[in-house]
């Protein structure tokens, strides 16, 4: 049986588990792709920490160059990570004819338009499955099994740390910051969770989802982001009460003025399905015009689930290799940058917290400025413990104008008797 030769760079927790599926499953996957998947050599910079799996010495080195030099390897597996290298091993390997996998999402988003043309001239093939959804084949789906729809919507929670938070924060009435701490401890967020608190990682993954799904590359700069750092434990209470659940989305839609792409705090009906996934779990809903509305759900990182997300972009790129066809169903079209919607013309539902000062005729004023800006009141609450005479006013609204909404809250937040900056969530409706 023919013999296709892999080079893992970087060997961590999803490369560990690349290494112990290859081997447990060896026989099933040698079966169904017709030939054997063979780790030939291994490169990290800490050969000595006990993985859990023991392999040759022989084949471990600290030089990436002798995986991305060597003419029998015919697959690299990149999980560096580091963004001042990862771009330079891939246009390598890439360079030296070999077939790419990476789950690097950050890098893919900010610089694969370069990556992805150089695979292309260089008649080969990026993947990159994991690098969105963990085990989720959410690339797969959208590249083939929805590749003869016109994609009109995604919605992801496509970030496990985030998630967590707020499902820890829903569950048990615990603030951001007590959730975040046990989030850590249970290691589902890193020591500096930033990236994913601010919406960042989020926005990475939805860049690609969008690219492939909406027909051009989508730049990063244009998404709109926002991260889950102001939200409260009130938040969580007075939404659940109007029937929401709060989830961090990342949300792509196509709309006459381009595609809207942005990532931030949504409001979700308790009747959605999206509102019931919860933990570290990860869920995208796709609606295309003939596939109509799906919603694919599985945990979003992990050794395990990522290592499968690898595996199988493996035996892809095997099978390319054993049938000389380098060619790529559905792939990102770098040649067209993707238009996008003016941020300022999106229209939505909101939901907004005002701390005010407990006194006649606060709510006149701040409907007065909704009111100039033509933004329509649906229901207002003002309820909840007062603190040093502030209570918080809770305003569902219309739908409204992006630009509209932030000119009206940034007057609202001038208001003497307005203590602090409201807090804005949009709606999914």
């Amino acid at each position: 049986m023919k013999k296709i030769k892999i080079g893992l760079i970087g060997w961590g927790t999803v490369g560990t588990g690349v290494v112990k599926l290859l081997r447990s499953n060896s026989a099933l996957i040698s079966r169904r792709l017709g030939a054997q998947l063979v780790i030939s050599r291994i490169a990290d910079l800490d050969l000595k920490r006990d993985r859990g799996v023991k392999v040759d010495s022989s084949i471990l080195t600290r030089k990436p160059s002798l995986i991305l030099d060597d003419p029998d390897i015919d697959i690299v597996i990149e999980l560096t990570g580091d963004p001042s290298l990862s771009g330079e091993f891939i246009l390598r390997a890439l360079q030296n004819g070999k077939q790419v996998v990476t789950a690097n999402k950050a890098l893919l988003a900010e610089s694969g338009k370069d990556l992805f043309r150089a695979a292309e001239e260089n008649n080969r093939r990026i993947f990159f499955e994991a690098s969105v959804g963990g085990g989720i084949p959410i690339i797969k789906i959208i590249r083939e099994g929805l590749a003869a729809n016109k994609i009109s919507s995604i919605l992801g929670i496509i970030n496990g740390t985030t998630n967590y938070i707020l499902s820890r924060m829903t569950e048990e009435g615990i603030s951001l910051g007590d959730a975040l701490k046990e989030a850590q401890i249970n290691g589902f967020a890193e020591k500096d969770p930033s990236l994913d608190l601010d919406g960042i990682d989020s926005a990475h993954k939805l860049v690609l989802l969008s690219s492939l799904a909406f027909g051009g590359w989508a730049d990063l700069n244009k998404v709109s982001v926002e991260g889950i750092n102001k939200l409260s434990a009130e938040d969580i209470t007075y939404t659940s009460g109007l029937g929401f659940t709060i989830k961090l989305l990342a949300i792509g839609k196509q709309t006459d003025a381009g595609a809207d792409l942005r990532v931030h705090p949504t409001l979700v009906s308790h009747k959605h399905l999206l509102s019931s996934v919860n933990g570290v779990f990860n869920a995208v809903y796709v609606k295309g015009n003939y596939g109509e509305q799906q919603i694919f759900q599985g945990k979003g990182a992990g050794e395990g689930p990522t290592a499968s997300a690898v595996a199988a972009d493996l035996m892809e790129a095997g099978g390319n290799i054993l049938s000389g066809d380098y060619t790529v169903p559905g792939r990102i079209s770098v040649g067209t940058n993707l238009k996008l919607a003016p941020i300022g013309k999106i229209a939505c539902r909101h939901y907004i917290r005002i701390p005010a000062v407990d006194q006649p005729g606060v709510l006149a004023k701040i409907a007065n400025i909704l009111g100039a800006r033509k933004i329509s009141i649906a229901s207002v609450i003002q309820s909840g413990r007062r603190k040093r005479g502030i209570v918080p006013v809770i305003l569902m609204t219309h739908k409204a104008g992006e630009e509209e909404m932030g000119k009206a809250l940034k007057l609202i937040n001038q208001l003497a008797a307005v203590k602090s900056k409201p807090v804005r969530i949009r709606v999914e409706d």
